[in-house]
C-alpha cells in the first residue's frame, strides 16, 4: 500500500537559497504553512505541485529554473535514493536504480526501454489526473541528465527531449540537454544515446552500495506491507491542520475507496474514528510540550476550530486543562 505522501529532500531548500529564493517565499507563494520547509514527513502530491509551481513563479522562466535548479544541486545534499544512484557501477545502473527508487517518493515514475541504439525515458504520474506543472516535468529529465554527466565526469548530450507543455526558453534547454527540443508532444521523454548507458560512473562506489542498497530495498518492502492502520495515522498526522479529516479524503491519498480502507481497518481492529483521536491526543502533548506555541496554535494544529472543543476533548485524554498540563511537564522537563 502507498501513500502520496512527497519528501522535500533538505537539500532541495538549500538549493533554492543558494539560487537567492527564500524557502519562506516559496511557502507563502504556494499558500503552504512555512511547517512545510522543516517537516521532514512529506507533504500531498497537490502541495508537491504547489511548491515547484511557486518556485517557477519566483524564478520568472521555467527554462532557466530547470537549468539552475540541476546544477546548483550539490551532489552531498542528495537524499539517500538518490546517492545510490549517483555511486552506481556505470549510467545504466544509476537509472534502473533511480526507476526503482522513485517508487519510494512519488508522484513520478520512470519507464525506461532500451531499443536499437536509443534508450528512452518516459515520465509518467501516479495517482495524479494532472500532469506536474512545467518546472517539475523539466527538472526531472534533467536531473536523468546531469546525473549521468556527474557521475561519468563527461558532458554527455541527449538524443531528444520532448515536453508536452511549453516550457519557457526552448532555446536555453536546447544548450543544456544538448539536443532538439520538442514542445508539445504527447508525452515527456528524455532519449539518450544508449552507448553511453555502458560508460562507468567515477563515482562508483561500492561499500557505499552495499551499505545503502540492502537498507532502500528494505524500505521498499517496509512501505509494500505497511499496515493501513499505520498508513492512516501517518496521513493524519500531517494533515491535522489542513481541515480534511474525514475517511475519504484519506482513502483517496491511499488511493482506495472509503469502504475498502474502513472494511482493512475493521479487518485490523480499529476504526479511522479511533485513529483520528489517538494521533490528535498524541500530536497535542508533542505540541504542548513546545513553549513557545501558545494553547490557540496548538487547537489549530490538530485540527479543532475553536479552543473550546480541543479543551473539552484534551480533558477527557488527560483529566485536565492543557495549560496545567503543559505547565506541569515543563516543570518536570525545562527547556534547554
Amino acid at each position: 500500500m502507498k501513500s502520496d505522501r512527497i519528501k522535500l529532500p533538505p537539500g532541495f531548500w538549500a538549493g533554492l537559497q543558494q539560487l537567492g529564493i527564500a524557502p519562506h517565499d516559496v511557502a507563502r507563494k504556494a499558500r503552504l504553512p512555512l511547517t512545510i520547509i522543516t517537516e521532514p514527513a512529506g507533504v500531498t502530491t497537490a502541495h508537491y505541485f504547489r511548491i515547484w509551481q511557486a518556485y517557477s513563479d519566483l524564478v520568472g522562466d521555467t527554462a532557466t529554473g530547470i537549468i539552475k535548479l540541476v546544477t546548483v544541486f550539490e551532489t552531498a545534499q542528495y537524499p539517500p535514493t538518490v546517492l545510490a544512484t549517483y555511486h552506481a557501477r556505470n549510467y545504466r545502473d544509476a537509472l534502473n536504480r533511480m526507476a526503482r527508487y522513485k517508487q519510494l517518493c512519488p508522484p513520478e515514475s520512470l519507464r525506461i526501454t532500451e531499443e536499437g541504439e536509443l534508450c528512452t525515458i518516459e515520465l509518467e504520474w501516479i495517482r495524479s489526473e494532472q500532469p506536474g506543472p512545467p518546472v517539475l516535468v523539466g527538472t526531472t529529465l534533467a536531473f536523468l541528465l546531469e546525473l549521468g554527466r556527474r557521475g561519468t565526469g563527461q558532458p554527455l548530450p541527449a538524443q531528444s527531449v520532448e515536453f508536452s507543455q511549453p516550457m519557457g526558453d526552448a532555446a536555453a534547454l536546447e544548450a543544456y540537454f544538448g539536443c532538439p527540443i520538442r514542445i508539445g508532444a504527447t508525452a515527456n521523454r528524455l532519449t539518450l544515446h544508449r552507448r553511453d548507458l555502458d560508460r562507468p560512473f567515477i563515482s562508483y562506489n561500492k561499500e557505499l552500495l552495499e551499505i545503502l542498497t540492502p537498507v532502500l530495498d528494505r524500505t521498499l518492502d517496509e512501505q509494500r506491507s505497511r499496515s493501513a492502520a499505520e498508513m492512516v495515522k501517518w496521513i493524519l498526522k500531517r494533515s491535522l491542520s489542513g481541515g480534511r479529516l474525514d475517511i475519504r479524503a484519506v482513502a483517496s491519498d491511499l488511493g482506495m475507496s472509503d469502504r475498502t480502507l474502513q472494511r482493512r481497518l475493521t479487518e485490523e481492529g480499529t476504526t479511522f474514528t479511533e485513529l483520528l483521536t489517538h494521533v490528535r491526543h498524541e500530536q497535542a502533548r508533542k505540541y504542548l510540550a513546545d513553549p513557545k506555541l501558545d494553547i490557540k496554535e496548538v487547537a489549530f494544529l490538530i485540527g479543532y476550530e475553536d479552543q473550546n472543543s480541543f479543551y473539552r476533548a484534551f480533558r477527557l485524554w488527560e483529566g485536565d486543562t492543557p495549560s496545567n498540563w503543559r505547565t506541569e511537564y515543563l516543570g518536570a522537563n525545562p527547556p534547554s
